[in-house]
């Protein structure tokens, strides 16, 4: 049994070793500045920038290859930390701040044909096929592809309603949107 122990123990530190080495050796070095881009965004691989995460919106933007104003749910703060960051000038004027949202299903409307849950990423969309479908607003993160996707027009971009357990204090030098 020590025999058993022992043999599995020296090929567990010997393919560690390997591992580790190979991990050195072939590392595929990354662009700091894509690095940095990446810890601006939001993190919340919407895809509104019409990149499947955020990692590639930083590479393009890194790239110089698309413009800096496509992260909706970042907002304002996320466009001028970009431009800042590359030294461009952005115009964040024409950027609509809209707040945060979630989607929401009419039951009336909802027809049950699953379009929605297919092109949910978060899997906030729950149903089943000809039934009623329902979102759980805790892990929608408003990307608005099942908005656009919907044929029934059911589904509808909400803000998130003001409530004790939302509420946030302004920062300094915020002024209420009213």
């Amino acid at each position: 049994m020590l025999l058993d122990v022992g043999s599995l123990a020296v090929m567990g530190v010997t393919l560690g070793a390997v591992l580790g080495t190979a991990a050195k050796l072939l590392a595929v070095p990354t662009n700091p500045i894509e690095e940095e881009l990446q810890n601006l965004l939001p993190g919340s691989q919407c895809g509104q920038c019409g990149f499947v995460g955020c990692a590639q919106y930083a590479a393009a933007l890194a790239k110089g290859d698309t413009p800096i104003t496509l992260c909706a749910p970042g907002g304002k703060a996320t466009i001028e930390a970009l431009a800042k960051k590359l030294g461009v000038h952005a115009d964040a004027d024409a950027h609509e701040e809209v707040g945060p949202r979630v989607a929401f299903i009419n039951e009336d409307l909802c027809i049950g044909c699953l379009r929605c849950i297919g092109e949910c990423g978060s899997d906030a969309i729950v149903g089943a096929p000809k039934q009623l479908h329902t979102v759980i607003a805790e892990a929608c993160h408003a990307c608005s592809k099942c908005f656009k996707i919907c044929p029934t027009e059911a589904i509808e971009m909400r803000p998130i309603p003001q409530t004790i357990a939302a509420w946030h204090w302004q920062k300094p030098g915020e002024h209420a949107a009213h």
